[in-house]
This record gives C-alpha cells, structure tokens and sequence, in this order.
C-alpha cells in the first residue's frame, strides 16, 4: 500500500530547505521514535532509500533492559 506525500520546499535567505513527512500510519508501523537518525540513500532519479543506522544498536539495548528489569510483583 502507498502513502502519496507532498515534498515541502521552504525557501531562505542561507538556503532552502526541503522536508517530507511520514504519515502516521507508516511512522507508527515502522516504529519510529522522536528524534530518531535516518540516512537516506539516492538509488536513481525516482527512487531514494532510507536506513536506520542506530536501529540494530537500540533494539539490542531494548531487549537487554527488558531481561535486566525484575518480574513484576503479584499482590493480590
């Protein structure tokens, strides 16, 4: 399924700036985080591709963090 998006073009005195958004659908499904780097690599003129460079790195330190965290307590 595609997510047509608009490129933005914001023109200044020290230079332009283009940005594109991600939908939220996509943002959530890719499980993106504020802040979060992306790399983006030119393949042709009609097609880009954007990594996750620090992806592997934070989903290892996740699963580390989770296994460290004690059980939690069953008061009843």
């Amino acid at each position: 399924m595609g997510y047509p998006t608009k490129i933005q073009k914001i023109e200044r005195k020290k230079g332009n700036q283009w940005y594109v958004n991600f939908p939220n659908a996509l943002a959530e499904a890719m499980n993106f985080t504020k802040g979060e780097t992306v790399q983006w690599e030119v393949l042709s003129t009609s097609a880009l591709r954007m990594t996750r460079p620090d992806y592997r790195q934070r989903q290892r330190t996740q699963r580390l963090r989770r296994r460290r965290s004690p059980p939690p307590s069953r008061d009843s």
